[in-house]
């Protein structure tokens, strides 16, 4: 079923989407000021809660509840006081295809802040770049889909479908939130993402799985002096944390290696992400703890990925430099499967002619290296989703920005695509 838009309803979007430029990069500042690391986002959703109430629509607050279904993945921190945020655009009359549009309001930690040529929580603009964490990943996508949204009631129109605007968080962890508000609403038709591109506008075409482990060690402390007496509990982590590198290498050979990802070097990348431990200089270290993400090869499965964890830790373990450590091994954050997303379906069809009609040029297609909210939609209901943003780059680096033309572009392009897709009747 296909909607044609209306020649002058399009040029009405377009010069809306325009008008508005000004009050997108308001919404995407105001979002970049709250510094919603994990835990700390509810300054963000009660931000987003005012901007859907500012489109007219009515905000309600879903709870993240994981169960031992697969979807979840397992927390790392609580979840009071941090529902995630969604709002259901209703037409008159139900014409059109139903549609998601959905965002993450979580960012990674700025690292270190003094590094930063400006305040990481205090976005500017420089050289036609938006700076700031979490300017490209994804605020400034979620201000797109808002500018979208907000230029179809601005050219005295609105989706002939149901439109559902969903803020989630823990996008950059387990993706626990989208999956609650997935569970907890209608299913649609289709899904936009606007995640960004990697320092280009892209959309995924596919995405790797990951899996988060922990591995606490805890020595035999001693003085520095009977040193050889000990077991350094900062050492024998290394020791651990070495033992992936051959698995890494087994896991990037060609032909382990799925079509999806044929040209990308080194996709499946293995990091030590953060490491604590030790007390004190002269002290042989009584306990170190470690976090390693592990990538995870469409054709292989987050619980295959599990089990290789446990084995390569359990060998680590054993060796001698470790005889009468203490090894514990937890899983908590992403246990995530790989996703290939249908390129062939209508709704990355419609997003590909979009972004051409409104910019000339094309969305390059980017098999990535990390993962995003999109796969629930895919792996656990079947929806189509089209995953495509802006051109971030230093997503969680240093100095993150963003282009302020790219998110017009992609203002523009998601409010074609909505309008067609949905459909459009008079406010």
């Amino acid at each position: 079923m296909s909607m044609t838009l209306d020649p002058g309803a399009k040029r009405a979007i377009l010069a809306a989407c325009d008008e508005l430029q000004s009050a997108t990069l308001d919404s995407l500042f105001r979002l970049v000021r709250c510094p919603s690391t994990l835990g700390n986002e509810a300054s963000a959703l009660d931000e987003m809660d005012r901007q859907y109430r500012a489109l007219g629509l009515a905000p309600r607050r879903i709870p993240t509840i994981p169960t031992d279904d697969p979807i979840w993945s397992p927390p790392l921190v609580p979840y009071e006081g941090r529902d995630n945020v969604v709002a259901i655009h209703t037409p008159r009359e139900k014409r059109g295809r139903s549609l998601v549009l959905q965002g993450h309001v979580d960012v990674v930690p700025e690292g270190a802040a003094d590094m930063w040529e400006s305040p990481p929580y205090q976005p500017v603009i420089r050289d036609g770049r938006i700076f700031g964490r979490g300017a490209g990943d994804m605020k400034g996508g979620i201000a797109a889909y808002l500018g979208a949204f907000a230029a179809l009631r601005h050219a005295g129109l609105q989706p002939a479908a149901e439109v559902q605007l969903q803020a989630v968080i823990e996008e950059e962890c387990t993706g626990n939130g989208a999956a609650a508000c997935m569970l907890a609403l209608p299913r649609c038709d289709a899904v936009i993402i606007p995640e960004p591109g990697p320092g280009i506008e892209a959309l995924y075409t596919a995405e790797v799985g990951v899996v988060w482990a922990w591995v606490t060690v805890s020595g035999r402390p001693a003085h520095v002096r009977d040193m050889q007496a000990g077991v350094n509990a900062i050492e024998a982590a290394n020791i651990i944390a070495g033992a992936f590198k051959d698995y890494e290498n087994e896991r990037n050979r060609a032909e382990n290696i799925h079509p999806a990802f044929r040209g990308v070097n080194h996709p499946v990348n293995i990091n030590l992400g953060t490491i604590e431990g030790g007390e004190w200089n002269s002290s042989v270290a009584t306990r170190c703890r470690i976090g390693l993400r592990v990538g995870v090869m469409q054709g292989y499965t987050a619980a295959r990925t599990k089990a290789d964890i446990e084995r390569l830790v359990a060998q680590a373990a054993t060796h001698e430099r470790l005889r009468g450590a203490q090894v514990k091994l937890e899983f908590k954050g992403f246990m995530a499967d790989p996703c290939v997303f249908d390129t062939d379906a209508a709704i990355v069809k419609l997003a590909r002619r979009a972004w051409a009609d409104v910019t000339g040029g094309s969305l390059r297609d980017y098999p990535a290296t990390g993962l995003t909210d999109g796969r629930h939609f895919v792996l656990h209901q079947g929806t189509p989703v089209a995953v495509f943003g802006p051109d971030a780059v230093d997503i969680h680096g240093i100095d993150e920005n963003v282009g302020v033309e790219s998110i017009h572009a992609c203002t523009r392009a998601i409010a074609l695509a909505m309008a067609e897709w949905c459909g459009v009747e008079s406010l």
